[in-house]
């Protein structure tokens, strides 16, 4: 399973708040058929393949110039684990064992 996480960064738009701009990010990996999860700096999700997380950064960060904005800054953080299965759920489910 990967986990991954996108923030994307719109540079030199007119607004002060990017909600809009994050509110499309999500929508756009619906669209993709995955299960984004907002977090206070980014949006993560899980997939099985590779391709659809290099896909899905293409797509997110197209969306934003797409929105109007004349600069992006995308980040992709990738958690791939390939010795035995994991998920954001089970990630979160261990930390709390430990508390």
């Amino acid at each position: 399973m990967i986990i991954a996480e996108i923030t994307v960064v719109p540079i030199g738009t007119k607004t002060a708040s990017v909600s809009k701009y994050v509110a499309e990010v999500v929508s756009e990996l619906e669209k993709l058929g995955l299960n984004p999860e907002l977090t206070a700096m980014g949006t993560i999700f899980e997939v099985e393949d590779l391709a659809l997380v290099l896909n899905a950064f293409t797509v997110v960060h197209e969306s934003v110039f797409e929105q109007g904005a004349v600069r992006v800054v995308t980040t992709l953080r990738i958690d791939e684990r390939r010795d035995k299965e994991g998920s954001i759920k089970q990630k979160l489910q261990s930390v709390a064992n430990k508390a």
